[in-house]
This record gives C-alpha cells, sequence and structure tokens, in this order.
C-alpha cells in the first residue's frame, strides 16, 4: 500500500475551490511497486477532471504493517484495500 499527498488543479469550481485553483489530496493506492502506485495516483485524478497532478510526498506501508488492527482504525487503508484505492480531497492547504 502507497500514499500519496498531493496536489491537482481544479478544472471547474468545486466546493471551497474556484476553478484554477490548487487543491490537496491524500491519496491510497493499493499496488505492488511505486512506480505503477504513482502512475494510478496521477491517472485517477486526472479521471476526476483534475490537471498537473504533482506529487509532493511518497510513504510505503509494507503489508506485514496491515493489521487488522489498523484497518478498523483507518477506512482509508480499508477502503484502498477493498476497491484498490482511495481519494481524499481537503478542504484547504
Amino acid at each position: 500500500m502507497y500514499i500519496f499527498s498531493a496536489t491537482a488543479k481544479t478544472q471547474q469550481d468545486r466546493p471551497g475551490f474556484n476553478a484554477g485553483s490548487s487543491v490537496p489530496f491524500i491519496v491510497y493506492i493499493d499496488f505492488k511497486d511505486m512506480f505503477g502506485a504513482e502512475k494510478l495516483c496521477q491517472l485517477f485524478l486526472l479521471k476526476e477532471g483534475f490537471s498537473e497532478v504533482h506529487i509532493e510526498k511518497r510513504k510505503l506501508i509494507p503489508n506485514d504493517k496491515l493489521s487488522p488492527e489498523l484497518i478498523d482504525k483507518d477506512p482509508a487503508i480499508a477502503e484502498a484495500l477493498a476497491s484498490g484505492y482511495m481519494i481524499q480531497m481537503f478542504d484547504a492547504h
């Protein structure tokens, strides 16, 4: 599981952001390698109507650290494990 801190520009007005604004995200990707996970992160944000995706931070959570307790405490991780990814948009930097 990889976690990315990213920003992307919105193409249209969204709650809390005007068109052209930079929007912060945390993206969880359940994928085997960093390069593929990073590209998926970019593609998912592009698919959602954002552009100029910039990944600022990357973090690997090894599979042996994904304990049932951690998964129960973090719904974002649970969602990423179930669907392959999870995108969380923040309303401010």
